[in-house]
């Protein structure tokens, strides 16, 4: 794991997104698309903020979320309307939407489908994480219904129920996310900091975000 530590929130997140930026430009000087896959929550907002501005071949970059709850696009609790209103605007507009979230009852209707859509994005050229203070990321939860599935599995997406979680969500799985050609993982404040150093020594089962620290450069600030 490589630790950056800023000063700020302010400035962590804009060289973050300068960071996102530059290793999208490198990928696409390689191939016809490059695939970026994000967070939802609140944190990584002001980083999206940033990069939809950035002059990108934004046609050529399938963009997709980390984890997604299994709730309608107009719900509040979506993070697939996040993504719009704070990526996929400006500049970023003109990029593909790789959908983790298709109408239906269970995510387990859709799930063969949501793969099949998500195969030709992988591997993920560029992906950022959140960790929470319970120590997930994405939707890899300590004590999840099928943690031990989306940790050592071989399927891209998992659906998954987990504890205090209100609704089911599905997630990336850790070998897609460990098989990214770049990893970050951006979190701020002491809690989240100190929860991380827990995670170092714990298994992925304890600490799920274990699973791809080794993977991971970690972007830190306290406020």
């Amino acid at each position: 794991m490589e630790l950056k530590e800023y000063p700020d929130a302010e400035m962590m997140m804009m060289d973050l997104a300068d960071r996102l930026a530059s290793e999208l430009r490198a990928a696409l000087a390689q191939r016809d698309t490059v695939s970026l896959a994000v967070p939802g929550g609140t944190t990584p907002g002001p980083v999206f903020d940033v990069l939809s501005g950035m002059g990108l071949d934004w046609d050529r970059v399938h963009v997709m979320l980390t984890d997604e709850r299994w709730v309608p696009e107009d719900s509040p609790r979506s993070n697939t309307r996040l993504l719009r209103e704070r990526l996929l605007t400006g500049r970023a507009a003109a990029a593909r939407l790789v959908p983790l979230y298709l109408p239906g009852a269970e995510p387990e209707d859709r799930l063969d489908e949501i793969a099949e859509g998500l195969a030709p994005a992988l591997p993920l050229d560029v992906v950022l994480l959140g960790m929470g203070a319970d120590m997930h990321t994405a939707s890899l939860f300590p004590g999840a219904d099928r943690l031990e599935e989306a940790l050592t599995g071989s399927a891209p997406v998992v659906a998954m129920r987990a504890p205090g979680a209100p609704e089911p969500r599905v997630t990336l799985s850790a070998r897609v996310l460990r098989e990214a050609m770049s990893l970050h993982i951006v979190i701020t404040g002491r809690e989240k900091r100190e929860a991380l150093e827990r995670a170092r020594h714990l298994t992925p089962q304890e600490a799920p975000v274990a699973a791809v620290l080794k993977q991971a450069m970690v972007h830190w600030a306290e406020s």
